[in-house]
């Protein structure tokens, strides 16, 4: 069965909406594109979608409408709105239709993939509100971590990076994998933020307590142990 992430690309700008086409299913997800909003609405009223790329500047129907309009038909999947304005007007009146992130163009594939991943993190009841491994546990709902009974504070970064382990616990997170997911930016895999981040999130979930929930994989990335170490 395919569960691979359906995304709907909505861009009337052929070369960009290649380009995001081809970089998305090569990074695992399942993309239909059209370019006119006319069309995208129907195709977001006929069958379901795990997050639209929706640009604001259409054929048919604008972006905008096309948010709006979803909306009010109770179509809830998280949409990414693309934009070659950038001005606070612009981003207010995406959020007021419905959008549920904006980013201007020209941007980073690599921040955008980080976007749509947040989403989905962020989307549906798929995602389960807490998340376990052994005794280490942590609510997303309450922005909380515990290893026992034992609170441990988290910096919002160590909080998402350790939220993203645990989501796939036993499973080999890669560099790029975390580069793109955690952070906000277009970092190289030479840039050593992630190395940084997984040793002050060792020396507040395992240290203190003898365990060795982080594993590094070495030449592949890390693996938190679904047991809690």
């Amino acid at each position: 069965m395919n569960t691979a992430p359906r995304v709907l690309v909505v861009e009337d700008e052929p070369a960009l909406a290649g380009a995001l086409t081809d970089g998305l299913r090569q990074d695992g997800f399942a993309v239909e594109k059209v370019a006119d909003g006319l069309v995208a609405l129907d195709t977001c009223l006929s069958r379901p979608f795990d997050v639209i790329v929706l640009d604001l500047m259409l054929p048919g129907l604008a972006g905008l409408d096309v948010c709006a309009r979803l909306r009010r038909a109770g179509v809830s999947t998280p949409v990414l709105v693309l934009t070659a304005r950038n001005g606070e007007r612009d981003q207010l009146s995406a959020f007021h239709t419905g959008a549920d992130d904006f980013l201007a163009k020209p941007f980073s594939y690599r921040v955008l993939l980080a976007r749509l991943h947040a989403l989905l993190r962020r989307s549906g009841p798929r995602v389960a509100t807490t998340l376990t491994a052994g005794d280490l546990v942590l609510d997303r709902a309450a922005r909380r971590c515990t290893r026992g009974a034992v609170p441990i504070e988290l910096t919002p970064r160590e909080f998402t990076l350790l939220e993203l382990l645990m989501s796939r616990a036993g499973k080999v997170i890669t560099k790029r994998q975390a580069l793109d997911e955690v952070w906000d930016l277009a970092l190289g895999e030479e840039s050593n933020v992630l190395e940084v981040y997984i040793g002050y999130l060792r020396r507040k979930i395992d240290l203190p307590f003898g365990r060795r929930a982080i594993g590094t994989v070495r030449g592949a990335g890390y693996r938190l142990d679904p047991d809690g170490g």
